[in-house]
């Protein structure tokens, strides 16, 4: 679906280095990194002070629909993922799909199954709109 997706100038940051740093480990070849970077180059960037309320940031937790299941997750960066805890990496193909959609947006991506279909429900917790500004 082509919906415009909203990244802040810190997230953007933070990303562009985890993608550069993986480069300089040799992990160039892992394919979550070119969609993750392709996700950073088609998204608006946005000032903390003008990012709406309803748009998925690192650290928001969210409530996504998939298939005919509800899940709660937080949105990390890899090394804070923990499945137990529902928190995804930004690098797994759903924590690349949902990253700077907005609250009612669907987005197809595809995952190792096949292509999946992630309604975004409700964004739960945005750092941003809670003032939590150093996550």
């Amino acid at each position: 679906m082509s919906r415009q997706v909203y990244i802040t100038e810190n997230d953007r940051i933070r990303l562009k280095k985890l993608i550069s740093d993986a480069l300089l480990e040799g992990l160039q070849s892992d394919k979550s990194f070119g969609e993750l970077n392709r996700e950073i180059e088609k998204a608006k960037i946005v000032d903390i002070k003008q990012l709406p309320g309803d748009v998925i940031t690192m650290n928001s937790k969210i409530l996504i629909q998939l298939g005919e299941n509800e899940e709660e997750v937080t949105l990390v960066y890899p090394q804070e993922a923990d499945l137990i805890e529902n928190k995804i990496s930004v690098l797994s193909p759903i924590g690349t799909a949902i990253l700077g959609y907005r609250e009612g947006d669907t987005v197809e991506w595809t995952v190792p199954s096949g292509v999946m279909e992630v309604k975004v429900k409700k964004i739960l917790y945005q750092p941003e709109a809670a003032g939590d500004l150093d996550l």
